[in-house]
């Protein structure tokens, strides 16, 4: 087995205060850019939703003498194309134009044959002259309805996959294991989407197909290190869960830096090279694999450690009253002391008389 880091002795708890109030403030920014988006008369939306999620038309256009972007606006609205987006390609001569749903139910219903955005976009590009040669390349449309179930299935499809992680994860290890690796997943996903809304870039279904497998990395991940800290507790009974911890992320570190080096390479080479329709995927999984390699040593197990803290007073306190005393050391050690000091006292009273 390749070993890249040999003998690593970091104590990574004694910083997680520092990375819980990190990771706070970049999910708390991404929250503060949904809701001022979403609250701003005339901004954006919270997400910058594609064609999948909301009605409206897609069409890759392509020219022989390629105008501005803000000339192609103005032929757009002159045309009644209200809030119509002109992106750039990677390509010099081509451009995607993504107009939302245009015109009333019955406007949509008389034209049942053609989508009213993409016959307006059309006359609009028709008017820029013959000179400039706009060839519709691609056409994408999705209706209201179709745009509504898409957006509804991608947020109960993430919503399973969490808790299938958490049942998985609570019956192979403990229910705290699973809680923390499920609030990680949260975090990852959060931040995420808050990023996405930040930069505004499009969330299609492409995007969900990335945060989904962002959840498998991240739990997979997660599983590693949870396991060896399981190994450490069987090995080392008397040593305190906090260097266990400690341990097993310095014992994994190795294969974390191997597998996700490997995994962030190649999604690189995506996000550079792959084009605009895999700019979504590519873009989410860039940042996931980040977040989701930091998110397993910084959230993860601080979160277990701190539940397992909080459950085991609670578990002393169970047992004591039912079974009349504690078999912990502490526990035992203050019945002696108990029964040593009762014990002084009587052969005082003993002397006395």
């Amino acid at each position: 087995m390749i070993r890249l880091l040999h003998n690593v002795k970091i104590d990574w708890l004694a910083q997680r205060r520092y990375w819980l109030i990190f990771s706070s403030l970049l999910m708390l920014a991404g929250l503060g850019s949904a809701v001022t988006r979403q609250l701003v008369p005339g901004g954006t939306d919270a997400f910058n939703l594609g064609v999948d999620f909301k009605a409206g038309t897609v069409m890759r256009v392509r020219f022989n003498q390629r105008p501005s972007e803000d000339t192609i606006r103005t032929a757009l609205q002159q045309k009644d194309v209200q809030n119509a987006i002109v992106q750039s390609t990677d390509k010099p001569n081509e451009v995607l134009i993504k107009v939302p749903q245009q015109g009333s139910g019955e406007e949509a219903q008389e034209q049942a044959q053609v989508d009213v955005g993409q016959a307006k976009t059309n006359e609009a590009l028709a008017s820029l002259g013959p000179e400039i040669g706009a060839k519709n390349e691609e056409t994408n449309a999705v209706g209201p309805a179709a745009g509504r179930a898409l957006r509804n299935q991608a947020i109960a499809v993430t919503l399973l996959a969490l808790v299938g992680v958490l049942l998985y994860i609570g019956s192979r290890f403990e229910w705290t294991y699973g809680a923390a690796a499920v609030i990680t997943v949260f975090h990852d996903v959060l931040v995420t989407l808050g990023i996405f809304s930040i930069m505004q870039w499009e969330i299609d279904l492409t995007v969900i197909a990335a945060l989904l497998t962002l959840v498998g990395f991240s739990v997979n991940d997660t599983i590693v290190t949870f396991d060896r800290i399981r190994e450490n507790l069987r090995l080392h009974r008397r040593t305190s869960l906090y260097d266990l911890t400690n341990e097993a992320i310095n014992q994994t570190l190795s294969r974390t830096v191997i597998t996700a080096g490997l995994v962030f390479f190649s999604v690189l080479a995506m996000v550079i090279f792959g084009g605009d329709v895999l700019r979504g995927f590519s873009l989410a999984l860039f940042i996931g694999i980040i977040v989701g390699t930091y998110s397993t040593i910084a959230i993860a197990t601080p979160i277990m450690v701190w539940f397992q803290q909080r459950l085991e007073p609670a578990k002393r306190a169970t047992v004591a009253p039912a079974g009349g005393a504690v078999s912990t050391g502490g526990a035992v050690a203050g019945g002696r002391g108990a029964r040593a000091k009762s014990a002084a006292r009587g052969s005082q009273r003993t002397a006395r008389s």
